[in-house]
C-alpha cells in the first residue's frame, strides 16, 4: 500500500474526516461517493475509525486505494489549498510519556540512568484535553519560565490488550503521529509536598500537547525505529535525531504498559525526546516564538507561543 494518511478537517462547519495523499486533502464523503460506497467508517469521523481500528482499517485502505485512482483519473478533486483548517487527527483516550527515553537527552538532563538490564521504562501520564491541532497556539501560563519543547513520535494503539510480548507488540499499533510534549520544567518539580517531582502539572496544561498533523496507519511505516526527528524554534534547528536512539524501544514500551493496564484503541503512547531541548542549553520558549516539530514519513506541527491572558 502506499503512503496515505487520516486527517480531521474544519471548513466551518464542523470537523469531518479526510484522506491524505501526497499532503493533498480529499474529503472522506466526497471519496466514499464517488467510489459507490453507499457507507463508510470514516463518515462518522477518524475518530470512530481509530476507535474501531481492528474493523475498521480494511476498509480504510480501500477507500485510499479508490481515492489515489479516482484521483488520477481527474474524478476526485483535493480540497482548495487553504480552505480549511486543520484539527488534531483524534483524541486520545490516554496519553502515556515516555520519561528520559533517549540516551542523549537523559545526558543532557543529567539523569543518571541504571543499567538497562536493571531497569523497565519510566512512564508518567498527560491530560488528553492538553491536544491541540497544528497551527494551534501553545499557551504560555504567567507561572512559568521555563517552557520546554519536546519532539516525540506519537504511536497509537489500535487494539484492546494486555500482556502483550516484545514480538506481538506491532500487532497491536494502529498507527502514528507527530507529538511535541511541552513541557513546564519549573512546574514539573514540588517544594511543597515530599514528593519533589510532579510531571503531570508541568505537562497537562491546556495546549500543551500539539498533536498531527494527521495519523499514518502502521503498514504505511516501514520503520518506526528509524525516523528521524526534528524540531526548529523560530527556524533554528533544536532537535535533530531519530528513533534509534531510544532507550526502549517501541515494543518494549507497549509490552511493559500491557503488563500493568489494558491498552484500549485510541490511546497514545508519547515515546520520548532526544537531545536538544531548552533545558539542556537554559534556553526556553518565550511568547512569539515558533516551533516547527516533525518525523519523517509522517509530516510537521507548527505551532506559536503567545502568553496567557491576564
Amino acid at each position: 500500500m502506499n503512503w496515505y494518511a487520516l486527517a480531521t478537517y474544519d471548513k466551518g462547519q464542523g470537523p469531518r474526516a479526510a484522506l491524505v495523499l501526497q499532503d493533498r486533502l480529499f474529503d472522506a464523503a466526497e471519496a466514499a461517493a464517488a467510489a459507490g460506497l453507499d457507507s463508510h467508517v470514516l463518515l462518522q469521523g477518524v475518530q470512530a475509525g481509530i476507535e474501531q481500528w481492528t474493523q475498521s482499517a480494511p476498509a480504510i485502505a480501500a477507500l485510499a486505494a479508490h481515492v489515489q485512482d479516482l484521483a488520477a483519473q481527474g474524478a476526485l478533486q483535493p480540497l482548495a489549498a487553504h480552505s480549511y483548517r486543520l484539527c488534531a487527527p483524534y483524541r486520545p483516550g490516554r496519553i502515556f510519556g515516555a520519561a528520559s527515553n533517549y540516551y542523549e537527552h537523559a545526558k543532557e538532563m543529567g539523569t543518571q540512568l541504571a543499567p538497562r538490564s536493571e531497569s523497565a521504562p519510566y512512564v508518567f501520564m498527560k491530560a488528553d484535553s492538553s491536544v491541540i491541532a497544528t497551527e494551534v497556539d501553545v499557551i504560555k501560563p504567567a507561572n512559568t519560565q521555563k517552557l520546554d519543547w519536546e519532539v516525540e513520535l506519537g504511536v497509537i494503539i489500535g487494539r484492546e490488550c494486555r500482556h502483550i510480548g516484545v514480538d506481538e507488540a506491532f500487532e497491536v499499533i494502529a498507527g502514528y503521529t507527530v507529538f511535541n510534549d511541552i513541557s513546564a520544567r519549573d512546574l514539573n518539580r514540588r517544594s511543597d509536598y515530599p514528593f519533589t517531582h510532579d510531571w503531570f502539572r508541568g505537562k497537562s496544561f491546556d495546549t500543551f500537547g500539539p498533536m498531527g498533523p494527521w495519523f499514518v496507519p502502521r503498514d504505511c511505516i516501514a520503520d518506526p525505529q528509524k525516523l528521524r526527528m526534528r524540531l526548529s524554534v523560530n527556524e533554528e534547528m533544536m532537535q535533530d535525531d531519530t528513533t534509534e536512539g531510544m532507550v526502549f524501544n517501541i515494543a518494549e514500551q507497549i509490552a511493559y504498559l500491557s503488563s500493568m493496564l489494558t491498552l484500549r484503541p485510541g490511546d497514545l503512547l508519547a515515546t520520548g525526546t532526544p537531545t536538544g531541548v531548552g533545558m539542556g542549553s537554559g534556553r526556553f520558549l518565550k511568547p512569539g516564538d515558533v516551533m516547527v516539530a516533525s518525523i519523517e514519513g509522517i509530516g510537521s506541527l507548527r505551532n506559536r507561543v503567545v502568553a496567557a491572558a491576564a
